[in-house]
Order: C-alpha cells, then sequence, then structure tokens
C-alpha cells in the first residue's frame, strides 16, 4: 500500500471544506467564543485544518465574519423583494414581512444570532450595523404606510413598533431550539405573526 505523503493529507482536508462548510464551523465558535475571542488557531482547531488551509480559502477571519453576516442580511432582503413584500396592502405586505422574518432567523438561526451580536468594533461589523438599520428603516416605511392608511393602530410610533416587532422576533435567537421534525418553527412563526398583528391591528 502506498503510503499519503503528509502535504498531501494536508491537501485533500483543505479540498473538502468549501466556504460554507468552513462558514458553518466559523459562525459556531463565535457564537460561542465571541468574534473578538476567537483566534485563527481557534478556527483552525474547531475545523480540523490548518490556518494556512483556512486562508486557502478567505483572507482571515474578518471575511469569514462579513461572509457570515452577510449571509443572513441576504436571507432578510431577499424577503423585500419577494412578490407578497411588493404588492398588496401596506398591512398584507407588512405582515408577509414579520412572516418571512420569522422563518429567516429560524432557518438561518446561527447566522442571525451572529449578525444581532456584532457591536461595530471592526469594518465588517460597522457594514452589518449599517445593513441592519437600512432593513429596520424600510420595515418602519411599511409600518407608517399602513398607519397612514388605517390599517394600524396610529397612537404607537411607526419606529417604536418597528423595534418592539424585531425585539421580539431577535429575542427568539436566546431561547428558541430547533426539532427534529420543524413543528415547533413553524408554530412559533404563526405565533409571532398572531400575537404581533393582534395588538397592532387598528379597532
Amino acid at each position: 500500500m502506498v503510503e499519503t505523503s503528509r502535504p498531501a493529507r494536508a491537501a485533500a482536508r483543505r479540498d473538502s471544506y468549501t466556504v460554507d462548510t468552513l462558514l458553518a464551523v466559523t459562525v459556531g465558535v463565535f457564537n460561542e467564543r465571541g468574534y473578538d475571542g476567537t483566534s485563527m488557531e481557534d478556527l483552525s482547531r474547531a475545523a480540523g485544518i490548518s490556518k494556512s488551509s483556512i486562508y486557502h480559502h478567505v483572507k482571515g477571519k474578518e471575511e469569514l465574519l462579513r461572509l457570515a453576516v452577510g449571509r443572513a442580511l441576504d436571507g432578510l432582503f431577499g424577503i423585500l423583494d419577494e412578490p407578497e413584500a411588493q404588492g398588496g396592502t401596506a398591512l398584507s405586505r407588512l405582515e408577509h414581512v414579520v412572516h418571512r422574518t420569522t422563518e429567516v432567523l429560524l432557518a438561518e438561526l446561527p447566522y442571525v444570532t451572529l449578525l444581532l451580536r456584532v457591536r461595530g468594533n471592526t469594518a465588517a461589523e460597522q457594514w452589518a450595523l449599517q445593513r441592519r438599520r437600512e432593513f429596520d428603516h424600510r420595515v418602519a416605511e411599511l409600518v407608517a404606510e399602513a398607519v397612514a392608511e388605517g390599517q394600524l393602530r396610529a397612537d404607537v410610533e411607526p419606529r417604536l413598533a418597528t423595534r418592539l416587532l424585531f425585539g421580539m422576533i431577535n429575542s427568539l435567537v436566546e431561547w428558541y431550539r430547533p426539532d427534529a421534525d420543524g413543528r415547533a418553527a413553524a408554530r412559533v412563526v404563526d405565533a409571532v405573526t398572531e400575537l404581533a398583528f393582534h395588538g397592532l391591528r387598528a379597532p
């Protein structure tokens, strides 16, 4: 039997990783240790590959962070481009956005968790915070439109209503744990939508 050389084995391990599989490991470590508390050595150990193998895929730790939070942001902004978010009454569009935002959060839970924990200490984090503010602003505009149409109560300022909505949705990262068949996720999504709009809908 021909023994595989060490460099060949290292190359095989490196090539077996894709950016997506590397991100999955990275996000878990970032969420456990915090971005600032994570070193490239930590990521190398968790992935089971050398640091040079990681650098084969990305420039460094901050690029991994940007890719990870970018995945969460792409999911959120993609909701705003869906047909149900583009047509119909402001209320129906808002309900769709809230419903789908909850679905995306649960489907991409580790990535959204990381997004919600960035603090603006690096260029990638500042970019992520700016994008989050942009998303919130787009939703606040939709809330204001629904209020103007008389579909939502007018005694709650739209930006405050938006913060309250996302406060409820974002809190899921602290306590929600996926189940095997996904039924819990469906129940949570429906409950969030019902609770949000039962309280906000105009009488």
